[in-house]
């Protein structure tokens, strides 16, 4: 036990996975050998993953990145490149880089943070935050979880109902039993369900660029569009700031810094950076292979709803393009065997995409509030409350209430980013968390001004759409004073609760600086958790790498 800030104690339990490997003393005894020290921790004298070569150890790596970047090719996403494809063409190209450009450097954040620490982003909260804060924030994290869910599910749906003219309620069953099926690979090794999902990725790569190849967008407008930034015609600061708020969403910064657990780290400085290394160079690959999906995507759509020879029926679905209509829109302009094309692409992005979603639940669930329950049964739990509202929603409102479904759960997402944000931007950031492995004052101070930015984006892309809400609302007069009665007030709480995460001052230490003696010790790879002496140190969290079902 290590006594917090306020005299909280932190578990470092290392047989049981929860505990930071990397944080305690370092200490060989005499009952442990310093061969079986160094071979039970993968150090530099026992394992050879340190002295191997660097493709090899960069590919055992591979996977976290690309479960992470499903989030930025999730339906939703998809759906507002299509709108702002069919809007303004090319033009916002640069809104995508750029977006993908942040994520890379905050999904970074959220690697090193559970490479460094031994803990994912919720367990650290837990560890943190008094607790009713953190009560609050493993509700909004569930909320989160679930509002990401919803276009998932939805897209799946919509791509069940092209492919195999099912109603969208039944294929959002259907999706909630395939995921679990699906999820059952874990019993495999996560490795297994990485893999498959990595495949879903370039599935979709190839149905997106198979489109393009169908509609052959001017490679000139595409470049320009991509670095000369532009904001003209109307509704184009609103698209962009709704394609940036897509971007970035809260579960996802949780999911990352628990999937990164899954890999047999070294616990010595040099281990340390190699991993954070490796993870960085993965997920910026995983990323790019998105940027160029939404690239694909924005591409598509603009040139379909610019095409000269235009039906007027399309032009007017081109102005209010949905994930539904858009494969009306292909199946009229581009053939039969484009929709069916779109809808295998859709149908890999939502489906691989509730796959990363449940995890995050997962992790969520078990790092707010350590449940003592089956991984299992965890696992059907957290998939029972993700996809409830889409059901819901479906059966009553069919189609149309499904597709504006999507269009809440975006901003909800939006709303919801800060209280993920700023906790992994404080943490990565902090002494008391990371040690030497914190940031440097340059990725400080570029974090901050990125994070503060896409949550300022966010704040004012919910509060406008509101505010235009409420003066075109055609409920009565009371009705709008009483709604902005109760919202407004919320809004300030909004406001103080997250100046409250931004200026809190950390308290609960879960690093410990060694000796200098020790840490030479510790870099040889001789590494042992306080208090676990004769046990050895666990080299990775088994209780993140593999969640198997029922035998």
């Amino acid at each position: 036990m290590e006594m917090g800030g306020e005299g909280r104690e932190i578990r470092r339990d290392g047989a049981q996975g929860r505990g930071s490997r990397r944080v305690a003393a370092a200490v060989v005894t005499e009952e442990m050998p310093t061969a079986t020290a160094a071979t039970l921790v993968g150090g530099d004298n026992g394992d050879t993953k340190e002295q191997g070569p660097g493709w090899k150890k960069f590919i055992a790596h591979v996977g976290p990145g690309f479960l992470v970047s499903l989030a930025y090719l999730d339906p939703g996403n998809l759906e507002t490149d299509l709108q702002a494809g069919a809007n303004h063409r090319y033009e916002l190209l640069w809104v995508i880089l750029i977006g993908l450009v942040f994520a890379l450097i905050i999904q970074s954040l959220a690697a090193n943070l559970g490479v460094t620490t031994g803990k994912h982003l919720a367990e650290l909260c837990k560890a943190e935050y008094p607790k009713y804060v953190k009560l609050c924030l493993w509700l909004l994290a569930e909320v989160a979880v679930i509002a990401a869910d919803i276009p998932e599910v939805i897209g799946t749906a919509f791509a069940l109902n092209i492919l195999f003219h099912i109603p969208v309620w039944t294929g959002v069953l259907i999706t909630g039993l395939s995921t679990l099926v699906l999820l059952g690979l874990q019993r495999y090794g996560v490795r297994k369900l990485e893999f498959l999902i990595s495949m879903l990725v370039f599935v979709m790569a190839a149905c997106y660029f198979g489109e393009m190849g169908y509609v052959k967008p001017p490679a000139s407008e595409v470049l320009k569009g991509l670095f000369v930034p532009r904001l003209n015609g109307s509704g184009a600061t609103a698209d962009a700031i709704a394609l940036l708020g897509a971007l970035v969403m809260p579960h996802n910064l949780f999911l990352h810094s628990a999937l990164v657990l899954s890999r047999k780290t070294p616990p010595s400085s040099k281990g340390i950076n190699n991993a954070c290394r490796y993870f960085l160079l993965e997920s910026a690959f995983a990323l790019l292979v998105a940027l160029l999906i939404n690239i694909a995507v924005v591409s598509v759509s603009g040139a379909v709803c610019s095409a000269d020879n235009l039906s007027q029926e399309n032009s007017d679905r081109c102005s209010d393009l949905t994930l539904n209509s858009a494969s009306f829109l292909l199946k009229n302009v581009l053939g039969k065997s484009s929709s069916i094309v779109y809808a295998i692409a859709l149908l890999a992005s939502g489906q691989s995409s509730t796959i990363t979603g449940t995890y995050a639940g997962q992790y969520i669930m078990q790092g707010f509030l350590d449940i003592k329950m089956r991984k299992w049964l965890r696992n059907l739990m957290t998939r029972c409350i993700a996809i409830t509202p889409s059901l819901i929603v479906s059966i009553i409102g069919g189609s149309s209430g499904a597709g504006r479904l999507i269009i809440i759960a975006s901003m909800i997402l939006s709303f919801e980013l800060p209280f993920a944000l700023i906790p992994l931007l404080k943490f990565s950031s902090s002494r008391t968390k990371m040690g030497p492995h914190k940031n440097s004052i340059f990725i400080i101070i570029v974090s901050w001004i990125l994070g503060l930015g896409i949550i300022g984006i966010n704040i004012y892309f919910l509060s406008t759409q509101f505010v235009e809400w409420l003066i075109h609302s055609s409920l009565p007069k009371v009705a709008n004073v009483f709604i902005g009665i109760i919202v407004f007030p919320l809004m300030a709480i909004y406001i103080l609760a997250v100046t409250y995460l931004t200026f809190r001052k950390d308290t609960a230490v879960t690093f410990v600086d060694t000796p200098d003696s020790q840490q030479i010790e510790m870099e040889k790879g001789m590494h042992c958790a306080e208090g676990n002496r004769g046990n050895g140190a666990v080299p990775y969290r088994e209780d993140l790498s593999d969640i198997p079902l029922p035998n």
